[in-house]
């Protein structure tokens, strides 16, 4: 799970800095897997390769969007729907986290890594999944 605090200025105009929730599951990962040709990792692999940025926008947006959430107070749940993504893909703070995933590689690696987790994708990898 990665907590992001995003500083941003509301549509009203006043300055805010808040937390933000990113979280995939093990199958949520390993889904993602297995819906791309020879796995998620082939696919990053070949957008570096051939420096594809609009694939590499999309994939960005593919992760905000499949991750976000909001987690119980007791931290017992992790909740996803399409209306509590629209909340936050309305707000600046969404605007600001992409631009600075698409222009930080640094940024970018340290919230791939946080939201996928070491262990997780150490797992996925191990799937063959390039029948």
């Amino acid at each position: 799970m990665k907590k992001m605090t995003i500083k941003y200025t509301d549509f009203n105009g006043v300055e805010r800095e808040e937390d933000f929730w990113f979280n995939l599951t093990e199958a949520e990962i390993m889904d993602m897997n297995l819906s791309k040709k020879g796995g998620l990792e082939a696919v990053i692999k070949q957008i570096i390769n051939t420096q594809d940025v609009p694939a590499l926008a999309e994939l960005f947006k593919s992760i905000i969007n499949k991750s976000y959430g909001i987690k119980s107070p007791d931290g017992r749940n992790f909740v996803k729907s399409e209306k509590i993504l629209a909340d936050f893909v309305s707000t600046q703070a969404y605007s600001n986290l992409y631009m600075m995933l698409i222009t930080n590689t640094d940024k970018a690696t340290e919230f791939i890594n946080g939201v996928v987790g070491e262990q997780i994708a150490a797992k996925a990898k191990s799937i063959d999944v390039k029948k």
